[in-house]
């Protein structure tokens, strides 16, 4: 499922090796029940939802559109570069490295995706999105957004690492779930319960004692890890965008 893939495509980013996840076998909430339904066709929050799609198609080729688009693939210790004040890679910070490499669903949100079979908005208005049109993207449904549930995860995990930064990491976090339907890749609806499903997602992993002894190595390593300076130019994007 698409939370897995962004698992995936972090791991080979960061040069973590292939491990077991945290909440492997381990019963997982039902998304369909905690969360709430998608809107209805002809709802006001459809309604809405659609106008934003079509209205966010002119910040394609802005630097906020830029930003968007490179979420889509950078890896979560690139994307909150700036939020924590450096980047870290997989050699400054192994802990880290393997928490974000082992945090996965076990299905959750690919099961909620799969009940809901909501389309995602360019299917319904074709216009221009920040990413490719792929058979994949079209088939894995719009509610919730795995890279938002991947995302607001991530800063969650950031932000209890790391208090001293929670603002600015939060905030990163909820301008990563932003760029899905500033992307057109997702509604707004969508991301606003992706929040929820990372939130989900956390309170689950805080059940796992690897997890747990992880965030204490990572809270460990944080405090004497330097990093490299992250993009300035990308900085400057992230600290003019709402």
């Amino acid at each position: 499922m698409r939370t897995l893939a962004l698992l995936a495509v972090l791991t080979l980013a960061t040069g973590a090796t292939a491990s077991t996840d945290y909440l492997l076998d381990q019963p997982m909430p039902d998304l369909m029940k905690v969360l709430p339904a998608p809107p209805k066709s002809g709802s006001p929050q459809n309604v809405a939802d659609r106008a934003t799609f079509r209205q966010t198609r002119a910040l394609l080729g802005t630097p906020r559109g830029d930003m968007a688009t490179r979420d889509v693939t950078d890896d979560r210790l690139t994307v909150f570069a700036c939020a924590i004040g450096r980047k870290l890679d997989a050699t400054s910070s192994p802990a880290l490295t393997r928490i974000f490499a082992q945090m996965g669903d076990q299905g959750m949100v690919g099961r909620a995706k799969d009940g809901f079979a909501v389309r995602r908005p360019y299917l319904n208005d074709d216009l221009p999105i920040c990413e490719p049109k792929t058979a994949h993207l079209a088939g894995n449904g719009d509610y919730p957004s795995g890279h938002t549930t991947s995302g607001w995860s991530a800063a969650l995990i950031l932000a209890e690492l790391m208090p001293s930064r929670a603002t600015q990491i939060l905030r990163r976090g909820r301008q990563y779930g932003e760029s899905r339907y500033i992307c057109g890749s997702h509604s707004k609806s969508a991301v606003e319960a992706g929040y929820m499903a990372g939130s989900v997602l956390v309170a689950m992993l805080h059940t796992s004692a690897g997890f747990r002894r992880d965030m204490d190595a990572a809270r460990t390593e944080l405090a004497g890890a330097a990093g490299t300076a992250p993009n300035p130019a990308r900085c400057l994007t992230e600290a003019g965008a709402e």
